[in-house]
């Protein structure tokens, strides 16, 4: 078969190949047409959808980050009067720095931002000594599905338990960390908190187990180096 032969019978077959979808797009044109509709539909949804997450990503940053203002918030020197985003005490902050919080994280229970609120919010509620809301608003966030939030949340529940004389809870919380650790809190840390629970216990022994796995763990880092330093000193 030459060139010229092959070339005529590619272009038949394309022809026909054309000919036959055009024929198929004819007998079921209120389909197709249907089916265009629904893509486009679905289309603008997905565009709309991330143009309003974005929009509303960008308010819960700014808000979020308001709040955090406020709760760094510097305090007014001795004798001088309280000026704009000054404050006469460390509570009257809190208070402003709570109310921020519990705003985003309402505003904003569905992103990451709500659930940062969230925590701030937990954090704040422990120390205007409102353990009752603390304690509800650190265990949302001790179920997080990011495990870098999550941790955090646990991480402070327990802190609260301590505080509340709820030991037990509050190992169960650091080994929970320890099984599951994350970027945000590596399991040395929860190791290093729950060694500091045993002191507290008189449980010297377990205490110096944990300071020497931490140890071991992180030669380099700051955790082993407390640790090796909790060590040399018991």
């Amino acid at each position: 078969m030459d060139t010229q032969t092959r070339h005529a019978l590619k272009k038949d077959k394309f022809a026909q190949a054309a000919a036959d979808s055009a024929s198929w797009v004819s007998g079921h044109r209120s389909g197709v047409l249907h089916w265009a509709i629904v893509g486009g539909a679905a289309l603008v949804v997905i565009v709309g959808a991330i143009i309003f997450w974005n929009i509303r990503s960008t308010a819960a940053d700014s808000a979020l980050g308001a709040a955090m203002d406020t709760y760094n918030a510097p305090l007014a020197q001795p004798g001088l009067p309280v000026g704009n985003g000054i404050y006469a005490t460390s509570a009257d902050r809190t208070k402003a720095a709570n109310s921020q919080f519990a705003a985003v994280a309402k505003d904003y229970s569905w992103l990451p931002q709500g659930t940062k609120a969230r925590y701030f919010l937990g954090i704040t509620d422990e120390e205007l000594s409102q353990n009752a809301s603390a304690e509800t608003e650190l265990k949302a966030v001790s179920g997080a599905w990011d495990r870098n939030q999550a941790n955090l949340g646990k991480l402070a529940l327990a802190g609260l338990y301590r505080q509340t004389s709820r030991d037990a809870q509050a190992i169960d919380l650091y080994n929970a960390v320890v099984a599951k650790p994350s970027e945000t809190v590596p399991a040395v840390v929860a190791q290093l908190d729950l060694a500091d629970l045993y002191v507290a216990e008189n449980k010297q022994d377990q205490a110096r187990t944990l300071w020497a796995k931490v140890r071991d763990a992180d030669k380099e880092g700051a955790a082993g180096s407390i640790a090796a330093q909790k060590l040399a000193a018991k």
